[in-house]
């Protein structure tokens, strides 16, 4: 997707008309007069907006022409991305373009197998063309609100340079009828997405364009190299964010892999503030200022102050990859504590799905969005609005727990069933006047302090799935 930032030597990886913009809705009161100068000094001075802040649970979305294959090999499961065959075995689908061109690797032989040994990528153009006429942006839409979350971030331009808007600059080295999709698809989705309540984000890949630097990437001295640097793709990708700034307003601008250093991005993110007062943007705009940091399929081990946010998909892959299955797919408990160790640490947490070249989002993540929507609709309590208690982790006698903390309560996240009738919470202080509840049930529960632990009485039956949570009223400013 995403992909592969630099750092050192290790790499990281770290897309109609004039629509009302979402950001208007609630705009950062502090930030809504404030003019900015293209500086990071200027730039550092954007306050982190509420909602953001308050979100936790954004929608990512990798579709494309790669979602036509939508193959990668299901290897690497670790993401280790300085392997010295990853490149070779890379199970990002989204990445199919360079990858088919590693002779002898997985996808060289499937593209030869499946499309022929003289196929062009971009040949997928009218197939993707002709599939995205049943795609229905309100399915997702709702799809995505009934997951719980409250944002969502499509990709616009991936690496191979193909856009998913009628974009008006027009790019010097594809066919005039491979450039962009037949649809307004980032349009399209950003009037269903706001329909549902929910905020609009949009990718796009500033610091790889294969059709200005095509590479291949072969080793990871490319990642680099391959970066385009010329005065031409500078003024295109400025000119790009400017349309789709104007265009669609996102409430978030999620730049990747960096911009080129012709470009302008500090006068960009500037722009982009005046127009978009309560908008965010990412890490990976290569200049010192942002909103966030954007760790991809890593976690934190602590709080952590500036708050952050991890993208990665639902399995190993962001875009669409047929060879997935089971176990290459997040469980459902497993992605409900992510989630929860996530936020107790002062994160969000950018969900990817990779639809079908129709806009089909696989049974698979289909069944992960609804148990997340599920467990969130008895327990979103304790996690939207929620900031970071005096620690992030405690432990009982046999599930470990995460906390959060909204006004007088503290939230304890069970992270999974206790086997006993009670469940003793280690280390914890609490005023004797703590009222305890269950989300999910009525009423009070019994509990005592026992030396430096607290013991609850827990129900018979513990409702829902996976993860349980304790409400500690009046808890909040105890500490640990």
């Amino acid at each position: 997707m995403l992909k592969f930032r630099i750092k050192a030597l290790a790499v990281l990886s770290t897309g109609i008309g004039l629509l009302a913009p979402v950001g208007m809705v609630c705009a950062v009161t502090a930030g809504a007069q404030a003019h900015y100068e293209a500086t990071d000094q200027s730039l550092d001075q954007h306050p982190l907006p509420s909602w953001y802040a308050d979100a936790k649970l954004g929608i990512f979305i990798h579709y494309g022409l790669y979602s036509v294959p939508g193959w990668a090999p299901v290897s690497h499961q670790d993401h280790d991305f300085t392997s010295s065959d990853y490149i070779m075995h890379n199970p990002y689908a989204e990445w199919y373009l360079n990858s088919m061109r590693q002779i002898g690797s997985p996808t060289w032989q499937y593209q030869r197998e499946h499309y022929g040994a003289n196929a062009s990528y971009y040949d997928f153009v009218p197939a993707f063309d002709d599939q995205i006429k049943k795609w229905n942006p309100d399915a997702w839409a709702t799809a995505f609100k009934e997951a719980g979350a409250r944002y969502v971030v499509l990709t616009t331009k991936h690496h191979e340079g193909f856009t998913l808007w009628p974009s008006e600059t027009p790019n010097p080295v594809l066919p005039p009828d491979r450039q962009h999709a037949s649809r307004d698809i980032a349009g399209e989705l950003t009037q269903a997405v706001q329909k549902q309540g929910m905020r609009m984000g949009l990718y796009y890949s500033g610091g790889y364009d294969w059709t200005f630097n095509a590479g291949p990437i072969t080793a990871a001295a490319d990642y680099e190299a391959v970066k385009p640097e010329s005065a031409a793709y500078g003024k295109y990708v400025d000119a790009q964010y400017r349309e789709l700034i104007h265009r669609y307003h996102p409430a978030v601008l999620w730049n990747d892999i960096d911009y080129p250093k012709t470009g302008h991005p500090r006068e960009i993110e500037a722009e982009y503030y005046s127009e978009v007062p309560d908008g965010v943007v990412d890490d990976r705009f290569g200049i010192g200022h942002a909103d966030y940091t954007s760790p991809e399929y890593q976690t934190m081990h602590e709080i952590n102050p500036k708050k952050w946010e991890e993208c990665r998909g639902l399995g190993q892959s962001f875009g669409y990859n047929r060879a997935e299955g089971e176990e290459q797919t997040i469980q459902p408990d497993k992605l409900i504590y992510l989630l929860v160790d996530i936020v107790s640490k002062n994160g969000n947490l950018l969900l990817d799905v990779g639809p079908e070249a129709d806009g089909t989002i696989p049974k698979i993540q289909m069944d992960r969005l609804q148990a997340l929507g599920e467990w969130l609709k008895q327990n979103g309590e304790a996690i939207y609005g929620t900031q970071p208690w005096t620690r992030a982790e405690g432990k009982t006698q046999d599930v470990d727990i995460r906390f959060t903390r909204k006004g007088a309560a503290v939230y304890a996240v069970l992270m999974g069933k206790p086997g006993g009738e009670s469940v003793t919470l280690k280390d914890l202080s609490l005023p004797a006047a703590t009222t305890i509840t269950l989300l999910g049930r009525q009423g009070a529960l019994n509990w005592q302090k026992q030396g430096e632990d607290v013991t609850v009485k827990l129900p018979g039956h513990l409702p829902g799935e996976y993860a349980y949570v304790l409400k500690l009223e009046g808890a909040a400013n105890q500490g640990s």
